[in-house]
């Protein structure tokens, strides 16, 4: 008797463990391999749209799950790459043949590019988040160095900016390399800062805010005002993150806003820049510093709803200054229309939102920092050279990522994906469902 009824209490104890493990299966906890569970089970419940019992990858609830975040931010970044290309290689034939060069000159370059930032990128992805952090430094020396170059008489001067430097016949903007390596040693550098602001009070912040302040200086002297506005959004969201003393903080954004003004008063052609933006341009103004304004808004204009065709663009035919550059947006709202144009702003707010789920599920505050910078660059910079076009900001010459023709910019933005993906991997459903993967 006391057998038979034991059996049942042992069965009904087994089947909830069956019933346990089929539930797990169904979720593709990905992080059940590592407790002894076959892989195959795992990527069953993984690969096959996770299951039925993970209601996290249906309706509106899968707008937050990172797996479809990591997903979708390496989907677009390819996209927009892509769509980059074919972009480049319309805007850029008229001015190329009238000029006397092939029309396939501009579009071989930025695929080329666009070969180097991926291989760069690939790599990136696979170095860990401690690898980084080990890097870091030395990145950021290599980065002032090739910033002070700009200096000496490797420097070359693109449209009024001097930051560049030529060797041989490659020309570089180190401040492309600037921004991510900020992106990387300031959230360790702050991280480290806080944990000591405890004892030591404001001073703690003392050095990563004097390296800062240095760097930001190296591209100021450039005479790159859109790039170090950049690089300030930058430093804004790690020194907010890191718990930065608010007191402190806006006097330092009270001294920035000052050097800015200088910047800005001193120098007649950003004066010009943002009255033509906020006034009534003149007929005299019209065929100068609103020139380009004014000829962006007629390509938007001119597109419509669904655009002029791929190709078709009338503004590229030598009217729209930086056409294949700076001003790409507009001929991709000429071309593609309202469609096109609101179709890369979704796509660079999917990739915000992408990163910025990912970072606030992440425990890793290093790497969650480290993905929070990389959106304020990447789609920061991409929002404002929209708006740019648009006429809502005034000309500041920064391109829009991974769209605008130019080897600097594209290479290091690739690259910035490869990091953000590795940074991705250390959220613990992304890294599970990678170690199911790759077992």
């Amino acid at each position: 008797m006391a057998d038979d009824e034991s059996r049942p209490r042992r069965t009904s104890s087994e089947a909830r463990t069956r019933r346990g493990a089929r539930v797990a299966a169904e979720s593709g906890d990905a992080s059940s391999i590592s407790r002894g569970r076959k892989p195959d089970d795992g990527m069953r419940g993984t690969l096959e749209g996770k299951g039925r019992g993970d209601r996290s990858f249906s309706g509106i609830r899968s707008l937050t799950n990172p797996l479809w975040c990591y997903h979708g931010f390496r989907i677009v970044v390819v996209i927009l790459t892509c769509f980059g290309v074919v972009m480049v290689f319309s805007s850029s034939t008229v001015s190329l043949i009238s000029s006397g060069q092939s029309p396939w000159k501009q579009a071989l370059s930025q695929s080329l590019y666009c070969v180097i930032g991926l291989a760069v990128g690939f790599a990136a992805m696979h170095v860990s988040v401690e690898g980084y952090r080990r890097i870091t430094f030395v990145l950021l020396i290599i980065a002032l160095l090739a910033q002070l170059l700009t200096m000496t008489g490797l420097g070359v001067s693109v449209n009024g900016n001097s930051g560049w430097i030529a060797i041989g016949p490659v020309t570089a903007q180190p401040a492309e390399f600037m921004k991510l390596v900020l992106c990387l040693w300031l959230p360790k550098a702050l991280g480290a800062s806080a944990k000591t602001y405890p004892t030591q009070g404001a001073k703690a912040f003392a050095m990563p805010a004097g390296v800062f302040a240095l760097c930001l200086g190296t591209v100021l002297l450039g005479k790159d005002l859109g790039t170090a506005l950049i690089i300030i959004a930058i430093g804004v969201v790690a020194f907010l993150l890191s718990g930065f003393p608010m007191r402190w903080f806006l006097a330092i954004s009270a001294v920035l806003v000052a050097v800015i003004g200088v910047f800005v008063v001193t120098s007649p052609n950003r004066m010009k820049r943002i009255f033509a933006a906020y006034q009534t341009c003149t007929s005299e103004q019209a065929q100068q510093v609103c020139y380009q304004a004014i000829h962006a808004k007629y390509a938007m204009a001119s597109g419509g709803l669904l655009g002029v065709g791929i190709g078709n663009s009338k503004e590229k035919w030598n009217y729209l200054p930086e056409a294949h550059n700076d001003f790409i947006f507009a001929i991709i709202g000429e071309e593609t229309g309202f469609v096109g144009a609101a179709a890369v702003i979704l796509l660079f707010v999917i990739m915000g939102w992408c990163l910025v789920v990912v970072a606030l599920q992440t425990r890793d505050s290093y790497a969650s920092m480290v993905l929070l910078c990389i959106t304020t660059w990447i789609v920061g910079q991409g929002l404002v050279n929209v708006m740019v076009v648009v006429g809502l900001f005034p000309v500041m010459g920064v391109p829009i990522p991974f769209v605008s023709a130019g080897g600097s910019s594209l290479i290091m933005c690739l690259t910035a994906a490869g990091v953000a993906v590795s940074m991705m991997r250390r959220q613990s459903q992304i890294h599970d469902y990678v170690t199911a993967l790759s077992s």
